[in-house]
C-alpha cells in the first residue's frame, strides 16, 4: 500500500502562486517515489471559481489530513499548516520536514 502523504506548507502568506507551486513540485516528487500525495492546495483553483471563508478551506484540510499516513510540512510561515503540523501531533502521526526523510522512512 502506498503511504498516503499530506503536504502542509504556506498558502496566503507570501505569494500565493508560488506556494501552489511549490506544493505540486513536491507532490509530484513523492508521486515519482511511489507515494500517495494529497495537495490541500489543490482548493485555491475552487476557491477562485466559487470562493467560501478560509475557515471552510481549513475544515476540509482537516478532514483530508485525519486520513493520511503522515505530514510533510514545508517550509515557510503558516498558520494553517502550523495548525495541521498540531492536529498531526495530537494524532501521533509522523511529521517530516523533507522528502528525503519520507523516502528514507518507508524504503
Amino acid at each position: 500500500m502506498k503511504a498516503k502523504v499530506y503536504i502542509a506548507g504556506p498558502y496566503t502568506h507570501g505569494d500565493v502562486a508560488i506556494n501552489v507551486k511549490k506544493a505540486f513540485e513536491a507532490a509530484n516528487e513523492l508521486s515519482d517515489h511511489g507515494f500517495a500525495p494529497y495537495v490541500p492546495h489543490y482548493t485555491h483553483f475552487w476557491h477562485l471559481l466559487f470562493p467560501r471563508p478560509y475557515e471552510f478551506w481549513l475544515e476540509l484540510d482537516k478532514e483530508f489530513l485525519s486520513s493520511c499516513n503522515c505530514v510533510l510540512r514545508l517550509s515557510g510561515i503558516s498558520k494553517g499548516a502550523d495548525q495541521e503540523e498540531k492536529l498531526a501531533k495530537s494524532l501521533q502521526m509522523p511529521i517530516f520536514y523533507s522528502i528525503k526523510d519520507i523516502i528514507e522512512y518507508y524504503h
